[in-house]
């Protein structure tokens, strides 16, 4: 029974042992099954990584050229940057000139016209007071005035023009406003202007119209004189043929018959040429057009003459004179016609067109300052004992 129990027991134990070693078969298998599933499952997530991991060395290197990319062009738009900034630095000072030049011509035009219009503002105020003064006047100052402006009338009469009768005209017409205004001042200027007056009465004044028809009656002669130089164009008188008479009654027939032949020649010659006595050798004989030129000549001359005369140019005047002379006894016949007009021309050079007028313009000075004469005039009527305690005041003080 022992036995057998231990035997039972042995088999037990085998059995056991027989159990326990195929579990531990299986889980063996199972733990190296389990190892190769993680073996592989590790094998795989390597793979899955390194994939991940080349994936992302590719991004890396896409990131990278694209970063590159990008600062190259970050680069560029720097060195853009730094332009547009040098640019703008330029513009800039561009501006501040100009804004300096504006600036400045700004304040000169505001200064140039600052002062027009100061310059217009005193040119206002000095013409609204000289308006005031005008209105403030009496008519004792208007007729002060007027006199002022008839004197300087006739100084310019007189200087410019040579009319006395007009700058006599002018100083009474002065002299009556200044009579007028009852100014105690001007008695002084009347007094200066009745020796202007007088001044010009005794001034000769030559005949200016009567010289001047004379001139005019000269070229009216000028048809009548004679040409030095034969001509053409003008009949023949035959005086040495109605001069020559027959001497006997027996040559009457001839005679006739040469006073024909005579005659005929002359008509012939008729318009042709003009036949005359000269004591001057002749070099040539005119055309009518010569002869019309040499008397237009002398007119033109005298014409001249006239126009010195009006204006009362004396040395142009006598040079015009001493020409229309030499011309008329250099081209005319010295005869009684041409002695008369050179006689005549000889008469109207001895007279003296402008004559030396006086000095008028001293009553115009003293009426210009006649605040001055007004206060002469003042102390002359102050009576002597109000002049008396002035000058003893300094032998007090002495």
């Amino acid at each position: 029974m022992a036995e057998l129990i231990e035997k039972q027991e042995a088999d037990v134990g085998e059995s056991k042992i027989t159990q326990r070693s195929r579990s531990g078969f299986w889980f063996g298998v199972i733990i190296l099954l389990i190892i190769v599933g993680i073996a592989g499952a590790g094998f795989y997530l390597f793979q899955q990584l390194r994939s991940q991991q080349q994936d992302l060395g590719g991004e890396v290197n896409k990131g990278d050229m694209q970063v590159i990319e990008l600062s190259k062009q970050i680069s560029g738009y720097q060195s853009q940057l730094v332009a547009i900034q040098s640019q703008l630095a330029t513009i800039e000072k561009d501006i501040a000139g100009k804004n300096t030049h504006f600036t400045k011509t700004l304040a000169d035009f505001s200064q140039l016209h600052n002062e027009k219009l100061d310059t217009t503002r005193k040119e206002l105020n000095s013409a609204i007071q000289q308006v005031q003064r005008q209105l403030g006047k009496t008519r004792g100052d208007w007729l002060i005035a007027d006199a002022e402006y008839l004197l300087s009338v006739a100084n310019e009469r007189l200087h410019l023009i040579g009319d006395v009768n007009t700058t006599r005209e002018a100083l009474e017409a002065a002299d009556q406003r200044l009579k007028e205004s009852g100014d105690a001042g001007v008695f002084k200027v009347r007094e200066q202007i009745a020796n202007e007056i007088a001044a010009l009465r005794t001034t000769d004044m030559p005949d200016i119209v009567g010289i001047y028809s004379a001139i005019k009656t000269l070229q009216d002669h000028v048809e009548k004189l004679d040409l030095l130089l034969p001509y053409s164009g003008k009949a023949l008188t035959p005086s040495s043929a109605e001069a020559t008479s027959p001497s006997s009654p027996t040559d009457t027939d001839n005679a006739k018959k040469t006073h024909d032949m005579l005659d005929s020649a002359l008509d012939e010659l008729h318009g042709i040429v003009t036949i005359r006595r000269s004591d001057q050798p002749i070099k040539e004989i005119l055309t009518p057009e010569e002869a019309q030129f040499i008397r237009e000549q002398l007119r033109v001359k005298l014409e001249m003459v006239k126009i010195t005369l009006v204006q009362q140019n004396e040395p142009l005047f006598q040079a015009s004179v001493d020409d229309t002379k030499k011309w008329a006894e250099q081209h005319f016949n010295q005869n009684k016609d041409a002695g008369n007009f050179i006689a005549e021309l000889d008469r109207v050079r001895t007279i003296k067109i402008r004559s030396q007028f006086p000095d008028i313009s001293g009553s115009l000075k003293m009426l210009r300052d006649i605040s001055k004469l007004r206060i002469e005039a003042d102390k002359a009527m102050q009576p002597d004992e109000e002049v008396k305690p002035v000058e003893a005041v300094p032998e007090k003080q002495q």
